[in-house]
């Protein structure tokens, strides 16, 4: 009988899964017909956070900014999981909340984006990365607010040693800890066509099957949701793209992956499954470190997509290999998750 239930639910999520792509498929052309037509062009960031110039990025992605192609397109993505998981796939205990993490990382995400597209174009091209920074961070807070007190979790389980119960301030802050840091390092790997697309689908698979043999299936539903919808976005974005997901699909990924990861009780499962995005987030960060401390740069460019790019390798090669790393990880993470006790 368990096993024809889970039969039953893989099914149903295969169903999601399929739905959120057709409809995903259906709303791009809309989406394109928009974007050209009232040229949601991006600007192409010509600055780094603390105001440098970054010239060998934007020689190196010179020939991007020769064709004009939009950006935002992550808004099909949000449109899409959340008619897919509201009408399909509700559930206060399982779905509301990685369905309010995703709506919460693309509003977000797309006041940004409208500021770098409608903007006049003076100053930075989008929010101020500190504003950013505060607004993703309430995002996280009032999040884990309600993971905490309403859900009522109070531990975290530690992979081969067990559960580690925690005050409420303190899962609090784990839990925006987990928004945060996963939407930032989504939204630094969105920088080459079909990179953060291909990661995230890996990503969002692994902790679905998680979630899938945890027995919650509405959860395992929703990352199955997330995936149908890349799939479709992963279609036109590789190399070269028809157009970009923005901050707007980029947050929305992160901290949806971000409210998963703690649902499944995997937040040490993060740095694994999430592997890249850490390489991806720390080698931006010890840049700006090396920088200020030894007066000059460690990478050619950062992060490390840009400065393989900058040694040579080509986008599509730098793309597919990290798919193929993060594939070993996320199957890295799924077995720590059943041998760990997770599972």
């Amino acid at each position: 009988m368990l096993e024809m239930k889970i039969s039953n639910e893989m099914f149903y999520g295969l169903l999601l899964a399929l739905g959120s792509f057709l409809l995903a498929m259906f709303l791009t052309p809309i989406y394109t017909h928009f974007a050209y037509k009232y040229k949601f062009w991006k600007k192409q960031k010509k600055t780094t956070v603390d105001g440098k110039l970054l010239p060998i990025m934007t020689k190196l992605h010179a020939h991007k900014f020769k064709r004009v192609f939009p950006t935002m397109a992550g808004i099909v993505g949000v449109i899409t999981v959340g008619v897919v998981t509201y009408f399909c796939n509700w559930d206060r205990g399982q779905t509301w909340l990685p369905l309010l993490g995703f709506l919460g990382g693309a509003f977000v995400g797309l006041i940004d984006d409208l500021i770098n597209v409608f903007g006049d174009g003076h100053g930075a091209a989008g929010l101020r990365a500190p504003v950013k920074f505060a607004m993703i961070t309430v995002v996280g807070v009032a999040l884990g607010w309600f993971f905490a007190v309403k859900l009522g979790w109070s531990s975290i389980h530690i992979p081969f040693i067990g559960e580690w119960v925690l005050p409420e301030f303190l899962m609090i802050a784990i839990f925006a800890f987990a928004v945060v840091a996963t939407s930032n390092a989504v939204n630094i790997s969105d920088g080459l066509d079909g990179l953060a697309g291909g990661l995230m689908m890996v990503a969002y698979g692994a902790f679905g099957i998680i979630a899938l043999f945890q027995g919650q299936w509405m959860l395992a539903g929703f990352c199955l949701t997330v995936m149908g919808w890349l799939l479709s976005y992963v279609w036109f974005n590789v190399p070269p793209a028809r157009f970009m997901m923005g901050d707007v699909g980029s947050f929305a990924l992160g901290a949806g992956l971000g409210v998963v990861a703690m649902m499944t009780n995997s937040f040490f499962l993060l740095p694994i499954i999430g592997g890249l995005l850490v390489v991806e987030a720390g080698s931006s960060l010890l840049q700006i470190i090396w920088k200020k401390v030894f007066k000059h740069k460690l990478l050619i460019s950062a992060p490390i997509h840009h400065h393989l790019e900058a040694k040579g390798w080509g986008e599509a090669k730098i793309v597919m290999r990290f798919w193929v790393i993060a594939g070993i990880l996320a199957l890295i993470g799924v077995f720590v998750a059943a041998a760990g006790g997770i599972v």
